[in-house]
């Protein structure tokens, strides 16, 4: 009979996610921004898994013959000081920006996100000591507080990733704290600790599933911002460092030929524009689509 019921149970549960995905879906599919931007997101996703088939040369190859070519036929975004096509760098570029952006948000979210849980959960001391770090942190902007970071750890693809990665820990630590302090008081939170179950598991299974909504959002907004920073990183010049291709690198280089080559900085400025666009636009979509508040 216990079995039977357990069964039973599951299948119920079953349905009911099937029902939850279904109407996210639904929600999703008809916000025409949040779809655009799911589709420039997949472009990229797809240009940088297939780089190699789609620009088979080497992109930091320079030759000097074929400097500051505009656009043409053989070279569709023209070429760099250097001789480089700006196509194939912009290729490969999209894989090194989407690597910073993958890497600084996991190191936001493994930090921030449990220190969140704990400040919101205990309270006490434990939170007024990390709220004052949070404060602390925040009292820089986010881009100075990397570049800051950047002038401790020193240039590089790895440093450039860490230092955008800390100034993301303070925003998730907020973001997680105010929604634990909501959802600590909820019923099933309160029947958890009634029964004697352990801290660690009502964290984990009961009130960090219930504010991933707000995560999930916050995630898509920050590699938008993680990109963004990651270019001004590269445009200043300690950033990831020639001759890897990536966009604020190439933006800066290219800086020096706005007014005889503008093709040099306009086309990775591009990139970068709608990177960050297809960024913001998904996450507002998901935001309306996970919000039950929310209707179209």
């Amino acid at each position: 009979m216990t079995e039977t019921t357990q069964a039973t149970d599951t299948r119920t549960q079953g349905r009911s996610a099937d029902r939850r995905m279904g109407r996210f879906w639904s929600k999703l599919k008809r916000n025409k921004a949040a779809m655009l931007g799911g589709l420039l997101l997949l472009l990229y996703i797809v240009t940088a898994l297939l780089a190699p088939v789609l620009y088979p040369g080497n992109p930091s190859a320079p030759n000097l013959m074929k400097s500051l070519e505009p656009p043409s036929l053989k070279e569709p975004l023209g070429t760099d000081e250097l001789g480089r096509s700006i196509l194939g760098r912009i290729i490969y570029g999209s894989r090194v920006s989407l690597l910073i952006a993958l890497g600084a948000v996991s190191v936001g979210l493994l930090l921030g996100v449990p220190l969140g849980l704990v400040s919101g959960y205990y309270g006490g001391k434990s939170d007024f000591m990390i709220q004052r770090v949070t404060d602390t942190m925040l009292a820089f902007p986010g881009f100075l507080l990397a570049l800051a970071l950047v002038a401790v750890l020193g240039v590089g693809l790895k440093n450039a990733m860490i230092s955008v990665g800390i100034g993301m820990i303070p925003l998730y630590i907020r973001l997680v704290r105010g929604c634990v302090l909501s959802v600590r008081e909820e019923v099933y939170v309160e029947a958890a600790k009634a029964v004697g179950t352990r801290d660690r598991v009502i964290l984990f299974r009961h009130i960090l599933p219930n504010v991933m909504v707000p995560i999930t959002v916050q995630t898509s907004l920050m590699m938008g911002m993680a990109i963004l920073f990651a270019a001004g990183l590269g445009f200043l010049g300690i950033g990831v460092q020639p001759p890897t291709p990536e966009w604020g690198t190439m933006l800066g280089s290219g800086r020096a030929y706005i007014f005889n080559a503008p093709h040099v900085a306009t086309f990775p400025g591009i990139a970068i524009f709608l990177a960050v666009l297809s960024f913001n636009l998904l996450g507002d979509g998901l935001r309306d689509a996970l919000d039950p508040r929310f209707k179209l």
